[in-house]
């Protein structure tokens, strides 16, 4: 029997330190009175601390990182404090006496990790931001912030004021144009500020911080949050490795770029005007009438509440249109913008976790944001928004076409071929195949490209019975493939196996040569996208969107390092069992009425199916894969929201139109999977705040190598 997976080292992840600068504030600048610059003491710290010394300092991303937890480590890896942060970013720890500097301080929410150091312990100020996170980064072994704390404990004199204050002063020089744009002086470890938009946090608000540990060093990016010149204009950014030697300092900027961005406050007055909405019962938020369902369908017209007509441009529902869907609801046919306006189930949705991420051409914001319904139901997602007389409005993005380019983090563990499991990264490519009044594709292919991938081309294509277009190797139809999925680079967890994913894997486009870890890192989270759509009537101009990117592709080492949703051994070994018999998966038998053919994805006794390992994310959707009964049938797939807490699923078939064979009547108007259909892949899928989709596979089929 093969052995169980390998669990992932338990690390910081790719997704964990995706470090974003938020919209918001900031108080004054580089002011003293910290104790980041006090000359180095013999033993790589000051001496214990006295009684009554307190830590205290603001923890940002430009906005306040609010309900943080915040733990202090001493020398002895001694937690010394451990606290909430305030809705204004700010935390105070008393210090025990006898505390032995250097300390680490570490701040947590979510998926968002951001660390600090300092020499003292002596009451002063401790600041804890993307930038302090670069500095402990550069002093960290290989990089990894999560790694100081011990380097510390085995080696006092591995952090010292020197040290710390060397680290500061490359990082300010890098970033020297910036602050000579915005006149600021700032002092990132000690110097006191607030989470206001001022001072040393109106630079903190034109920045967005990856640090990327990838098992040898972190990947650093700075990206300076100006408005672009035109749709397609590249970010202004460096790109350097912890241990870089030099850090090349950022390009000259225009002032008059760096426009001031929305405050913290305004950010949440809009979260909070469209929570104040979708409290509304569904009969106050609309007055069409309401299906026997529970939901109605209508246009922007027949949205009423006043706390939801005027979340938008001229409190006017009417003037928002994204992708070419006006806000509404239909019984058929495309797709409109903001239908949870028209269903009952997103009542008292909540929106929270508003971030600044860009401007657009035309000076509109970016924003990402999470949701989280009343079953506890939670993703992220990004709005767009306008200021209008100081307060924020959405406001469409003027495209035609539904479409999106987002970075992929693989992993595929093969149950039967441990040998096989591999990590892959790269792009998906998501564009809807929009059809006309007869069913036929309105789309004949779209061509994507992008400047940070110069001479690279790649082509989508519709392909009958799927509702997005599909990559093809070739840019014709004929070899259109099954997957908008670009994977850029693949390689196994089992250094001796041989030969390459993409021998057997065909389904996937993959990049030949495969990018390395070095070219991958180079590229920019921030990549501008653009996206040409031919038309199948040969008559309508070309279309041309622009898409800009969160975040970029994680590597291959830095996808190592993350942590990712793991089977319990109960629910692996049950599934392994099941599946042996059958090169296709898991076999459907006949269904019987005590046991209708569902997809109970729980263990034995219905006790857990999966677990989330320290610093994973919790996936938001569960698939099954899998192929109709016959030796040609049809694909199929069929996915389920799942509660981050949740750690079982249930899934139902659902057939997709009347010659579908994988599903059969169950009875009550319900659906079962039909006797012979087969599920060759159990998929979770999560998406971090950067908008990187985090996918685990566990797949059961038979492997037949070349």
């Amino acid at each position: 029997m093969p052995s169980l997976t390998r669990k992932i080292p338990h690390a910081l992840s790719v997704v964990t330190l995706a470090l974003l600068g938020a919209c918001g504030g900031g108080g004054g600048g580089g002011g003293g009175g910290g104790f980041g610059f006090i000359p180095p003491a013999s033993n790589g710290g000051d001496p214990p601390a006295a009684a009554g010394t307190t830590l205290s300092g603001t923890v940002a991303t430009g906005a306040a990182l609010a309900g943080a937890v915040l733990t202090v480590f001493d020398q002895t890896g001694a937690k010394v404090c451990e606290v909430t942060t305030t809705a204004e970013g700010s935390y105070s720890c008393s210090l025990p006496a006898g505390t032995k500097a250097p300390l680490v301080i570490q701040a947590v929410r979510d998926d968002l990790t951001l660390y600090s150091t300092t020499a003292s312990t002596a009451t002063g100020t401790a600041n804890v931001t993307p930038l302090t996170t670069i500095v402990v980064a550069q002093l960290a072994p290989n990089g990894d912030p999560a790694k100081l704390a011990a380097a510390i404990q085995a080696d006092a004199g591995a952090v010292t004021a020197g040290s710390i204050g060397d680290q500061v002063a490359r990082l300010l020089a890098a970033l020297q144009p910036l602050l000579a744009a915005l006149d600021a002086s700032i002092d990132p470890m000690s110097g006191e500020f607030q989470a206001n938009g001022t001072g040393q946090d109106r630079v903190l608000d034109a920045l967005n911080v990856s640090v990327r540990p990838d098992g040898t060093a972190s990947n650093i990016e700075i990206t300076v949050k100006a408005l672009p010149a035109g749709d397609d204009s590249p970010p202004v950014s460096i790109v350097f490795r912890s241990g870089d030697a030099t850090i090349a300092a950022l390009p000259a900027i225009d002032a008059a770029t760096l426009v001031q961005p929305p405050t913290p406050a305004m950010v949440q007055a809009l979260l909070d005007r469209i929570n104040a909405c979708y409290a509304l019962p569904l009969a106050q938020r609309v007055d069409s009438p309401i299906e026997a369902d529970g939901n109605a369908y209508g246009s922007a017209a027949n949205v009423v509440a006043p706390a939801c007509r005027t979340l938008f441009v001229n409190d006017d529902p009417a003037s928002f249109v994204a992708a070419g869907a006006p806000i509404g609801r239909v019984s058929s046919g495309a797709r409109r913008s903001f239908e949870s306006l028209f269903r009952f189930g997103p009542t008292n949705l909540k929106h929270d976790r508003g971030n600044f991420e860009y401007f657009h051409k035309n000076g509109d914001i970016a924003l990402t944001y999470r949701w989280t319904d009343v079953l506890g139901n939670t993703d992220n997602d990004v709005f767009n928004a306008k200021i209008v007389d100081g307060a924020l409005k959405l406001t469409g993005n003027g495209n035609t076409y539904r479409a999106f380019v987002r970075p992929q983090l693989d992993k595929k563990d093969y149950l039967k071929h441990q040998n096989l499991v591999f990590h892959s990264v790269g792009y998906a490519v998501s564009v809807d195949n929009v059809r006309d009044g007869n069913g036929n594709p309105v789309l004949s292919k779209v061509v994507a490209t992008t400047a940070s991938l110069p001479g690279k081309e790649l082509v989508l294509v519709p392909k009958a019975g799927l509702n997005s277009l599909v990559l093809t190797p070739d840019g014709t139809a004929g070899s259109a493939l099954n997957s908008a999925v670009w994977r850029m680079s693949a390689r196994y967890l089992d250094p001796a196996q041989p030969g390459s994913p993409s021998d057997f894997d065909n389904a996937n486009l993959f990049a030949t040569p495969a990018y390395t870890d070095e070219e991958l890192g180079k590229i920019a989270d921030q990549s501008v996208w653009k996206l040409e759509f031919f038309h199948a009537d040969g008559a309508t101009p070309n279309v041309v969107q622009y898409v800009r990117t969160f975040s970029r592709v994680p590597t291959i080492a830095e996808a190592v390092q993350t942590p990712m949703v793991e089977l319990t051994p109960a629910l692996r070994a049950q599934v392994l069992a099941e599946s042996l018999g059958s090169p296709r998966g898991i076999v459907f038998a006949a269904p019987t009425p005590s046991e209708p053919n569902n997809v109970d994805f729980s263990a034995d006794g219905g006790l857990d199916g999966w677990t989330v390992p320290a610093g994973a994310l919790a996936p938001t959707s569960f698939s099954v894969f899998g192929r109709a009964p016959g030796a040609g049938g049809a694909r199929f797939s069929e996915t389920v929201t799942v509660r981050s807490t949740a750690r079982k699923a249930m899934v139902y078939c659902q057939p997709v139109g009347a010659s579908d064979t994988h599903c059969v009547p169950a009875g009550n108007s319900s659906w079962q999977y039909a006797q012979g259909s087969s599920i060759s892949t159990f998929g979770f899928t999560a998406r971090t705040a950067r908008q990187v989709d985090v996918r685990k596979n566990f797949e059961v089929w038979t492997v037949t190598l070349p």
